[in-house]
C-alpha cells in the first residue's frame, strides 16, 4: 500500500503509553464553532466528517452562531436541538451522528477525561478563545473540551483566524503549542492555481483533514497529479 492510502476509511492517530507506540482508531471528534470570521471552513470540514462517519459532538459559541448567518446562507435555531436538526438534515448524517451541545451542558461526554473524543478542532478559533484555552479558564463548555482534550494528551487542533497578530495572541500560540497542540491559521495557499473561493476553503480542510489521519481528495499532494505538471507558477 502506498503511503499515501495508508489511512481511508478510518483516522489514525499515534499515542505513547508507556513507551511504547499504539494506534488508535479516530472514531469521534469535538467540533467547536466561535466567532472568528471562516464559518465556511467550519461547515466544509463537518461535511467531510460526516462523509468519514465521525461522530462529532458540536459546539458553536453565539458569535459564532451569528457569524455562520452572516458569512452563509445557512439559517441556524436558537436551540442546541435545532440546530442539530437542521445540520442533520441539511448533511443527511446518520441519526445521533452529530450532537449539537449547549455552552454550558457540563454533563456531555467532552466534558470530561472519561469521556473525551479522540480529537478536537477549534474551527475558526478566535483570539480570545486561544487566550482562555491557553489559560486553562474553562468557563464555557467549549473551553473544558478543549482543557480536557489537552489533559488527556488528545489532538487539538485551532484554526485561528486574526490578523494582524499582537504578542499577546502569539504568546497564546506558543503556549498552546508547547502543550502539544497544532496551531493551523487559516491560511490557504494558492499554488493549486484555486478557481474560486471554494478551492482556497478546500485548502485549508484539506490541511486539517491531513493533520487528523483522515484520507482526502480535496485537492492533490504536493509533488502529485496535476501539481507535479505545473512547471511554473508564474
Amino acid at each position: 500500500m502506498e503511503d499515501s492510502e495508508a489511512c481511508t476509511w478510518a483516522w489514525i492517530m499515534h499515542l505513547e503509553i508507556g513507551g511504547k507506540a499504539m494506534v488508535r482508531k479516530v472514531t469521534t471528534l469535538g467540533l467547536a464553532i466561535t466567532g472568528a470570521s471562516g464559518a465556511p471552513y467550519a461547515l466544509r470540514l463537518l461535511e467531510c466528517l460526516i462523509e468519514a462517519q465521525v461522530k462529532v459532538y458540536l459546539m458553536i459559541s453565539k458569535p459564532g452562531q451569528i457569524v455562520i448567518g452572516m458569512e452563509t446562507d445557512l439559517k441556524l435555531g436558537g436551540r442546541p436541538s435545532q440546530i442539530q436538526q437542521t445540520l442533520t438534515e441539511r448533511l443527511a448524517a446518520a441519526p445521533g451522528q452529530i450532537s449539537v451541545l449547549d455552552r454550558d451542558q457540563w454533563t456531555a461526554p467532552v466534558a470530561s477525561g472519561s469521556g473525551v473524543p479522540d480529537a478536537m478542532v477549534i474551527c475558526p478559533c478566535t483570539t480570545g478563545t486561544l487566550s482562555c484555552v491557553a489559560s486553562g479558564t474553562s468557563r464555557t463548555l467549549l473551553e473544558r473540551a478543549a482543557d480536557v482534550v489537552l489533559k488527556e494528551r488528545r489532538r487539538l487542533i485551532a484554526v485561528v483566524r486574526e490578523m494582524p497578530l499582537s504578542e499577546i495572541h502569539l504568546e497564546h500560540m506558543l503556549r498552546l503549542a508547547r502543550m502539544g497542540a497544532i496551531i493551523m491559521p487559516a491560511c490557504p495557499g494558492f499554488y493549486h492555481r484555486p478557481k474560486g473561493v471554494t478551492d482556497l476553503v478546500d485548502f485549508v480542510v484539506a490541511r486539517i483533514l491531513d493533520h487528523l489521519g483522515i484520507d482526502q481528495r480535496l485537492m492533490p499532494r504536493w509533488g502529485l497529479g496535476s501539481l507535479a505538471e505545473t512547471d511554473s507558477f508564474l
